[in-house]
């Protein structure tokens, strides 16, 4: 079976979106300058970059989301739906499927552990990827099923909006480093998690 993995790009001080979350602005004031490694608001990245942006998506077979960063970013995603994967929403409104493309967008209801589950067996063996919002993030790490955290650390204080880690947390889980890559751009970090 695959692992479940965390990836998301924080500013430095801790925020996945700035102050004024909505559809047209799904970082906030952030921008997309939390992305800038993938190329947006003009950015060259570095091979390296490249490298962590390929790395993403490269062993998933599914991908798990929030709701609310479905309804901000599925205007953005184009016609393919951008990842190109089945992907649950963990949502407490039922919702039809929505399809772009390859991608596919299950609602579901049971909340963010059934939404892994039906991830996983979607997945037939690869990885899930856990994609945000911060809430399903910390959901999913409180209760201990992330296996791998990728942290794309974005030069930047944002001061404020939607933090990355403002949930409860496990008191039992270790991070132990595996990898680290700086560019201007980000610093890509991974880390395994375990949980006593």
């Amino acid at each position: 079976m695959g692992k479940v993995i965390v990836d998301v790009s924080p500013s430095v001080d801790g925020f996945i979106a700035g102050p004024g979350v909505r559809v047209g602005r799904p970082f906030g004031s952030a921008g997309h300058r939390l992305h800038r490694w993938l190329g947006l608001e003009g950015a060259t990245p570095t091979a390296a970059d490249e490298e962590a942006a390929k790395a993403t998506l490269a062993t998933a077979g599914a991908v798990v989301l929030g709701r609310r960063m479905f309804e901000v970013g599925i205007d953005t995603w184009g016609a393919d739906g951008a990842f190109g994967l089945p992907c649950f929403v963990v949502t407490s409104r039922a919702h039809e499927d929505v399809v772009r493309g390859p991608t596919r967008f299950v609602f579901v209801t049971g909340g963010f552990g059934q939404a892994v589950q039906l991830a996983r067996q979607a997945a037939g063996g690869a990885d899930v990827v856990v994609a945000g919002g911060a809430q399903v993030v910390q959901e999913c790490l409180a209760a201990g099923l992330v296996a791998e955290l990728r942290l794309h650390v974005v030069p930047v204080l944002l001061g404020g909006g939607t933090r990355l880690f403002g949930g409860p947390l496990s008191d039992e889980a270790e991070l132990e480093h595996v990898g680290a890559v700086s560019t201007p751009l980000a610093t890509h970090l991974t880390f395994r998690v375990h949980s006593s």
